[in-house]
């Protein structure tokens, strides 16, 4: 036990220093006695518990900025950072639970008013190669590897590289996985590639339009409840952000797409039905309806009207009171385009 519990602190330098060495038993050694090997991994999660003093404080004190940014830096020169991806699947999940919590702390440290995480990354990018979950591998050390991605997306160099890389195919993929805990953080790594960093976003849907919502009506049709949910709830987001404008406005110009929404407005998952609402409500406010939304919406008047006006869900807010009336004028006052027919009245628009 001698040096576990020196009189005087390591320093942050000290502290990154000791933690490098000592990951290497993680790994067992046969040239290495286990117990032996114990020692240094308890020596370890002493390590990482001093880290996390370091950075969030404690009872007894706060976090030093000048303690955090010399951590911060020491963390990053002695590319710590790669040395974990390759042994965390080696901690024990409590150590691994710890040093997510360190490595999130440590990407949002600022010293200088640089993100020194974020020059780390642009001149490491391939760690992203390395952190992309593996579901199939081990669900658990990937889902704790899928928490340090969600911190590197903080920087927008990870986002864009991740977007334009083969990786979305997979994070598409594994949406659709019938385990609840490999599709919920896929689906959280998901959003926060498309809603973190806007325009980076926005160019990249505009430029991958049809491939991207080929995949993405997918996951809005899938069997699992989860998956529509947490689909529909970003597509939302995505369309309502100003940001996106130019592919919220293709997007609304096209039937399938609308179709697709006037499903989910009967789902029989009222969450599903709400967040269907927000995206449907952009088909009909669209001052450009092309010709065969307008016909369908008149087609199906009847039955929109009725459904909307019983619509309601608990908690309903004036907002949402004002939008569904909307909808309702909107949709109410349409009038079917043929150019084919005398008159709109002899035509129902839909058998022409």
């Amino acid at each position: 036990m001698k040096g576990l519990f020196k009189p005087k602190p390591l320093t942050p330098v000290e502290l990154v220093q000791h933690f490098r060495q000592l990951l290497s038993y993680t790994t067992p050694n046969p040239d290495v006695r286990e117990s032996k090997r114990q020692d240094k991994i308890r020596e370890l999660t002493r390590l990482i518990y001093e880290m996390k003093i370091v950075l969030y404080g404690d009872e007894m004190s706060e976090p030093h900025v000048d303690a955090c940014a010399k951590l911060t830096q020491e963390f990053f020169k002695e590319d710590i950072l790669r040395l974990l991806v390759e042994h965390l699947p080696h901690l024990d999940p409590g150590n691994r639970q710890d040093i997510t919590h360190v490595l999130a702390n440590l990407q949002r440290q600022r010293v200088h008013g640089h993100y020194v995480a974020a020059e780390y990354l642009e001149q490491n990018i391939d760690i992203a190669d390395l952190l992309i979950p593996q579901y199939d591998e081990d669900p658990e050390t990937a889902i704790s590897f899928g928490a340090i991605l969600r911190d590197c997306i903080r920087h927008q160099v990870v986002a864009k590289y991740l977007l334009e890389s083969d990786h979305m195919k997979a994070f598409f993929k594994y949406q659709h996985d019938p385990n609840f805990d490999i599709s919920s953080d896929a689906a959280a790594i998901f959003k926060e590639l498309l809603t973190r960093h806007k325009s980076t976003v926005a160019e990249y849907l505009d430029q991958n339009y049809d491939w991207f919502f080929m995949q993405y009506n997918a996951l809005l049709e899938s069997h699992n409840y989860i998956t529509r949910r947490n689909a529909v709830k970003l597509l939302g987001a995505m369309l309502l952000d100003r940001s996106n404008t130019v592919v919220m406005v293709r997007y609304v110009s096209s039937l399938d797409n609308m179709r697709i929404q006037m499903n989910l407005l009967r789902d029989s998952n009222k969450t599903i039905q709400l967040q269907a609402f927000h995206v449907f409500k952009l088909f009909p406010a669209n001052k450009n309806k092309p010709q065969d939304i307008v016909n369908v919406l008149v087609a199906n008047r009847s039955k929109l009207l009725r459904f909307l006006g019983e619509f309601t869900f608990d908690n309903a807010d004036e907002q949402f009171d004002a939008d569904k009336s909307q909808v309702i004028k909107e949709i109410a006052t349409l009038v079917p385009i043929c150019e084919t027919c005398e008159s709109f009245k002899q035509c129902d628009g839909t058998s022409c």
